[in-house]
């Protein structure tokens, strides 16, 4: 096996004492001395960091770049924002996946818009040269630069709802960063790739920051250039000293986007059809008709789909999990191997009140109690060969524990993602 890469915090991480291991090609923390409990809570109730450097960032310029972005990308960036469907624009970003021709994933991305002609693509650990090569495999128009930033940017996570408070102590004006910023909106940026509206740090340094991440909290992404990566790590943290902001590492990314249903590629998502699933958002459903609204790569073979392969998400009653491998099933009551486990964390700020999930997060009025103390449930998602209906319950096993679990709609209730950034400062 390869020497895995790292990110520029991998001494810090080292000295923090972080348990690691390899994720995709990296060397990366999944917990730190508080611990995953602790670092999940935390993006819940405070603020929480995370090292996102392995992530992938591609640039994509030139009078053709939109042309070709929508014909790889599943999101229709003609029709994909509020209510009305409006055109991606400026300071704007999407969430879709990138397919293959027969319509299973190469990996989800988020697209973001920094000019008329200008997209940044942020992908997964190890996929900058494959989604690269992929784009530049299929673009027709010679004046479209596509450069894989892989390894040459910093990126980190803020997330939870103190997350504004915080970054507001070192942005140079603040005020004018946050006004307006929705959900899956951006500003600033960085060497070729910038936005309409600069920000920097107080000290001056550009970065591009977006309401975006992946716990289904509120937050955001910061990107900046590598050489000043370290230190916009270590001026977050002493910002966030009497917040409760804690450093957190995979394993707390992992059961809170669990919680979220959010799905991990190649894990959630990957060589099967991108069908039957909880993220239909992704694709460009044309408003009451089984059509789309565009054509792109794969989109064929998504309407002529005749699998019966359903992804589904599910939560326990309990904060049991199982480990995910290739001898991990999902069985019907009767005992019928029906499938197979994908996802199994425990999302430790959830827990039952009767047969209702309630959240750390959830109102008293809205069913959690007064002395409420989250056991943790565990959830994820898995394939299975045949539809379930929300409430029904199933058995996951290993051979040797079972866990019963019900298939879920949703999980984690009352989550901050979307709340108004007035609403957090």
């Amino acid at each position: 096996m390869d020497e895995p890469r790292t990110t520029a915090l991998h001494a810090w991480h080292l000295e923090q004492r972080a348990n690691m291991a390899r994720f995709g090609l990296y060397d990366m923390p999944l917990w730190y001395p508080a611990g995953a409990k602790a670092e999940h809570l935390a993006v819940i109730e405070a603020a929480g960091i995370f090292d996102t450097s392995h992530m992938a960032v591609i640039g994509v310029q030139g009078v053709g770049a939109r042309d070709l972005l929508q014909f790889c990308f599943t999101k229709d960036l003609q029709r994909c924002l509020g209510k009305d469907k409006g055109p991606l624009v400026a300071g704007r970003c999407v969430y879709g996946i990138f397919l293959q021709p027969d319509g299973t994933v190469i990996d989800d991305a988020i697209v973001y818009q920094l000019g008329k002609n200008d997209y940044m693509v942020v992908v997964n650990a190890g996929m900058g040269g494959i989604v690269a090569a992929h784009l530049d495999s299929r673009k027709k128009d010679a004046s479209v630069t596509i450069v894989d930033y892989t390894d040459r940017l910093g990126k980190m996570d803020i997330q939870g709802p103190l997350a504004a408070k915080i970054l507001k102590k070192i942005l140079a004006v603040p005020e004018e960063v946050f006004a307006g910023m929705g959900y899956f909106s951006c500003k600033g940026g960085f060497a070729e790739l910038q936005s309409p509206v600069a920000v920097s740090l107080l000290n001056g340094t550009p970065l591009l920051i977006s309401r975006t991440g992946y716990t289904g909290e509120f937050g955001f992404e910061l990107f900046i250039a590598g050489e000043h990566f370290v230190s916009l790590w270590q001026t977050v943290l002493a910002a966030g000293e009497g917040f409760g902001l804690l450093p957190c590492g995979l394993a707390a990314r992992d059961s809170l986007r669990a919680g979220a249903v959010l799905p991990l590629s190649h894990q959630d998502i990957g060589p099967w059809k991108f069908a039957h699933n909880p993220w239909p958002f992704a694709l460009p459903w044309q408003e009451g008709a089984r059509t789309f609204s565009k054509d792109f790569l794969g989109a064929a073979a998504l309407l002529n789909d005749t699998s019966s392969e359903y992804t589904l998400p599910f939560a326990g009653y309990d904060l049991r999990k199982i480990t995910v491998g290739k001898d991990t099933f999902v069985t019907d009551l009767r005992g019928d191997t029906i499938g197979q486990v994908l996802t199994c964390a425990t999302d430790m700020a959830i827990g039952r009140v009767g047969e209702k999930i309630v959240s750390v997060a959830t109102p008293v009025a809205e069913g959690r109690s007064e002395d409420f103390k989250p056991r943790g449930l565990c959830c994820g998602f898995v394939k299975v060969r045949k539809s379930l209906a929300v409430g029904e319950q199933v058995i996951l096993t290993d051979g040797k524990r079972k866990i019963k679990v019900e298939i879920r709609e949703d999980i984690r209730p009352h989550r901050s993602a979307r709340r108004p950034i007035t609403a957090m400062l």
